[in-house]
């Protein structure tokens, strides 16, 4: 299958978990957005470029099973959390509760605000390997206090590739009267999403990972009842509009000064794409297949799984700890001597390989891997 992808045939590409990579097909429809935006560009963007978003949206809407009104594309979710950061009432005392799984960039931001409010972001520190989801329910649920106001969780961690139990952890927020704000970037195409059940406040993914839309095509989903209460990050021709959409959530945040949103429009094939393919039988492969190959990894390197190893707790992704002073000489080391694309990412004070399993992957690339891995071990001192 990797001939259904621009990516270059000589590299073993194991990070399809980053930023993904798209198919000639939906890069295609992309292009052709573009070209169709240069050939009238004030059409498309005043005019025109409404209703392709809301055929787009309803598209999203209808595969993550929510109402369309109740989202709206951003580039990417740091952009998307950015907004709710500034937005959120913090007071001094207030809290966040969220994990020590989180990734870099969202716990800087959440730092920052609270920084500025007075307030606190309580890092959780949850016990590697996980044992069982009500083991890490429980000990979640230790960081409570009676000045918890909001909880931040990703569906699916980055550094340490762990799906983890979000449903049962809003669910019991609900009952606790706080707000969930869930990191969803890895999850849209990954694994099923149905927003409607899922009870969360306020929900961002990309589609440009696992939905395989070009780069800089994300969502962010606020509840009705929290959308009025979110002011935009730029202030542009939205507020106080001339003609206003059903949604003021979609106005005022949806268009911020002149900007290329093709991306966003691609959403409609990536879902063409993945229903002409069957992609959830491709997906569900690809999950047996990291299952299968994970302990070949965990071997060499000495180390066990950071859950039990079945697909409650891992998709297409799954990383393992590494012994490495230096995971990024070791990153570019794979790359640039053994043609190997995979993130070797400090998480505190462990470092983490993870690999990706997508359609055109296979096991002999697993092998490689290891392979590689040990000459480095035997060459250099990177491990």
């Amino acid at each position: 299958m990797k001939n259904l992808f621009i990516l270059n045939q000589d590299i073993t590409f194991l990070n399809f978990g980053s930023f993904g990579a798209c198919p000639k097909e939906i890069f295609d429809d992309y292009i052709n957005w573009q070209r169709l935006l240069e050939k009238e560009p004030v059409q498309f963007i005043t005019v025109d470029g409404y209703q392709y978003l809301k055929k787009s949206r309803e598209a999203l809407a209808a595969y993550i099973q929510c109402d369309s009104e109740d989202i709206i594309f951003v580039p990417n979710p740091t952009h998307a959390f950015n907004i709710l950061a500034k937005n959120l009432e913090l007071n001094p005392g207030d809290e966040i509760l969220t994990t020590a799984l989180e990734y870099g960039a969202m716990d800087r931001t959440w730092e920052y605000y609270c920084e500025k409010a007075g307030a606190k972001y309580i890092k959780q520190s949850i016990s590697l390997p996980i044992q069982s989801k009500e083991e890490f329910i429980h000990e979640f649920w230790k960081g409570y206090s009676d000045k918890t106001k909001y909880i931040f969780i990703s569906q699916i961690t980055s550094s340490t590739a762990l799906i983890l139990p979000v449903k049962e952890i809003c669910e019991e927020a609900k009952k606790r009267g706080l707000i969930t704000i869930v990191d969803g970037a890895h999850v849209p195409g990954h694994i099923d999403l149905n927003l409607s059940e899922l009870q969360a406040d306020y929900y961002t993914g990309a589609c440009h990972k696992w939905m395989m839309t070009p780069k800089g095509c994300s969502f962010l989903y606020v509840k009705k009842e929290f959308q009025e209460n979110l002011d935009p990050l730029i202030i542009s021709w939205g507020f106080k509009s001339l003609s206003p959409s059903n949604s003021k959530f979609f106005d005022y945040h949806q268009f911020n000064g002149t900007r290329d949103f093709s991306a966003y429009l691609t959403v409609p094939k990536a879902i063409e794409f993945m229903n002409k393919y069957d992609w959830e039988t491709v997906s569900n492969n690809c999950k047996k297949n990291v299952l299968e190959c994970a302990p070949k990894l965990f071997d060499f390197l000495k180390t066990t799984a950071l859950a039990p190893l079945n697909t409650d707790f891992f998709g297409q992704i799954c990383s393992a700890e590494i012994q490495t002073a230096e995971p990024e000489k070791l990153q570019r080391l794979l790359f640039e001597k053994y043609k190997i694309e995979i993130p070797v990412m400090r998480h505190g004070t462990d470092c983490y390989i993870r690999f990706s399993f997508q359609a055109f992957n296979d096991v002999a690339e697993i092998d490689y891997l290891i392979q590689s891995l040990s000459e480095i071990k035997k060459e250099t001192n990177f491990l």
